[in-house]
């Protein structure tokens, strides 16, 4: 593994920046690993992005290990962190510890990802106590958004900002490894990143981050919608997708394709013989 989870604090001190993808199955996190990117998420947003549910609160434990199962098949070198599901970890220390370590177990992850300061600071201490590498999250934070009226920016005020700041430091102090910040002001990003010794992986949240995120699905142009303003797309992958299904389907229905060339041969022994089975069975 290239890049393993002492290298969050490592990159911080060395002002190196941290590429994290979020993606979910085989083939993404193959391309991800051979791309060369540092950290691949299971997000819980697998809910929206790949199963078409519209909240990340209805994804369950036994997907999201599925899921992480089959990145870590295709990203084998890569450090792997999956998106502990909605109440797996918010009833109790005891349910954090022991969905966590399920996570890692059946999944191979090497890191579990929670979201939230406050009550949450206590799961993430029980999680690191148990020998568990854990990344906070705060700023937006999907599982909790109908709570503060939806998908919205936060830490938008000073009064928020500093309560931003407070999380962040709680917790750094009950050891996570890196903390995600999501969709707040850059101004607000750099400040609470300058004041933590663990390192910020920013998403929507400006370049003072020591790393970025964005998930494999909106930077490739496979989303659907129109993608958030952070979202720079590098390939527009969906039209070159429905292009080729399209080209697809006329060259089936012209009569196109298959070709003679994309089939398999036959002897001129073999289909004599066929035609003369063929033949005295008519």
């Amino acid at each position: 593994m290239t890049f393993s989870v002492p290298d969050f604090a490592a990159r911080k001190l060395h002002h190196q920046p941290i590429v994290m993808v979020t993606a979910y199955d085989y083939p993404s996190a193959r391309f991800a690993e051979q791309a060369g990117v540092d950290v691949i998420l299971v997000g819980d947003s697998a809910a929206n992005v790949v199963l078409g549910l519209a909240r990340t609160t209805a994804i369950s434990m036994d997907t999201m290990v599925e899921f992480a199962a089959a990145a870590r098949r295709g990203a084998p070198s890569t450090l792997l962190v999956g998106d502990l599901p909605f109440m797996t970890y918010q009833p109790s220390d005891a349910d954090a510890v022991r969905n966590a370590g399920r996570f890692v177990a059946e999944s191979g992850c090497d890191a579990v990802k929670v979201e939230g300061g406050g009550a949450m600071v206590s799961r993430v201490k029980a999680i690191g106590d148990a020998g568990i590498a854990v990344i906070g999250h705060v700023g937006l934070t999907p599982q909790s958004a109908a709570r503060f009226g939806g998908m919205k920016v936060q830490a938008r005020t000073h009064a928020q900002a500093c309560a931003l700041l407070d999380d962040a430091h709680a917790l750094e102090d009950a050891g996570v490894v890196a903390i995600v910040l999501e969709a707040i002001p850059f101004e607000v990003a750099a400040a609470v990143t300058k004041r933590l010794r663990v390192p910020t992986i920013g998403i929507g949240a400006g370049a003072g981050c020591d790393g970025q995120v964005l998930v494999y699905h909106d930077l490739l142009g496979l989303g659907t919608g129109t993608p958030p303003s952070f979202v720079r797309q590098y390939a527009a992958l969906g039209d070159a997708s429905r292009d080729a299904l399209a080209r697809f389907a006329a060259d089936v229905r012209e009569r196109r394709f298959p070709a003679e060339h994309e089939g398999y041969p036959i002897s001129v022994e073999e289909l004599t013989a066929f035609e003369r089975a063929l033949a005295a069975r008519d």
